[in-house]
């Protein structure tokens, strides 16, 4: 069996209320045996760390994401310094900008975001990045924060964005997007300029089920089993072996969060 490690996935949303357990144990039977569950506030960030505590081959990150960058209670980065201190916590975020939708206001945003980064700079973690429609502003946060060590989550963006992401050192997280041929075409160019040393996937579930992907489940709703159909239209447009790119995205995994060999019991 390939193994692989899915970088991103949201266990504490509501749609996994019910089959948390279930969830992890499709994981590992389809070869997804390491995970990183994303927190997106301290509160869910905390609810992963006492998950992963308990599960075998699960990590979390930790952060506060842009839309929930005007809800942070007075404390909330002593809290965040606490819950770096955990061995399951293994970034920092998911945070960054987001002027899509612009749920918390841009200088709040940025307020919360260069906080993380200062932190970033004085602990190992790497940083969790969300960025959407807000690539320069971004950009240079990164730049004047010295950041070189991180993922570009969940990356849709187009060749001259991924550049500008790799020259910063940073990994580049690739999801279902790349299977929708509706809008996935800049994507699928992109990735043509992921050096292999740099590639990581993952479903960012219950979010982004890949289009192509058959039968589709009635839910509509993506889960870390669906990785290695991810992992297979990479390996195609890449024109790799599935079983290389296993190894080298799970070796990439492990090297950018500093994962330990811990895998999810196929009896889980």
């Amino acid at each position: 069996m390939l193994i692989w490690c899915d970088i991103g996935i949201n266990l504490f949303n509501s749609q996994f209320d019910t089959d948390r357990a279930g969830t992890l144990h499709a994981a590992a039977e389809s070869g997804v045996r390491q995970l990183i569950l994303i927190g997106s506030d301290i509160a869910e960030s905390e609810q992963n760390r006492q998950f992963c505590a308990q599960h075998k081959g699960c990590f979390s990150t930790a952060g506060v994401h842009p839309h929930y960058s005007a809800n942070t209670e007075p404390n909330w980065l002593n809290q965040l310094q606490a819950l770096l201190k955990n061995p399951e916590v293994i970034a920092i975020g998911e945070c960054g900008l987001d002027f899509n939708r612009d749920f918390s206001p841009r200088a709040t945003q940025q307020h919360v975001f260069a906080e993380q980064l200062q932190l970033a700079r004085t602990t190992t973690k790497p940083v969790y990045l969300h960025e959407r429609d807000a690539f320069d502003t971004q950009l240079a946060m990164l730049k004047e924060a010295n950041i070189k060590h991180g993922v570009a989550h969940c990356f849709t963006g187009d060749t001259q964005q991924l550049k500008a992401w790799l020259d910063l050192g940073l990994y580049i997280g690739i999801t279902g997007w790349l299977c929708d041929e509706r809008r996935g075409d800049a994507l699928r160019q992109a990735l043509h300029y992921i050096p292999l040393d740099r590639l990581l996937l993952e479903t960012d579930a219950p979010y982004l089920l890949p289009r192509n992907v058959t039968p589709k489940p009635a839910s509509r709703r993506c889960e870390p089993k669906h990785l290695p159909h991810i992992a297979a239209t990479v390996a195609t447009l890449r024109q790799l072996e599935l079983s290389t790119l296993a190894e080298i995205t799970l070796s990439n995994s492990r090297r950018l969060f500093n994962l330990p060999d811990h895998l999810v019991a196929l009896e889980a």
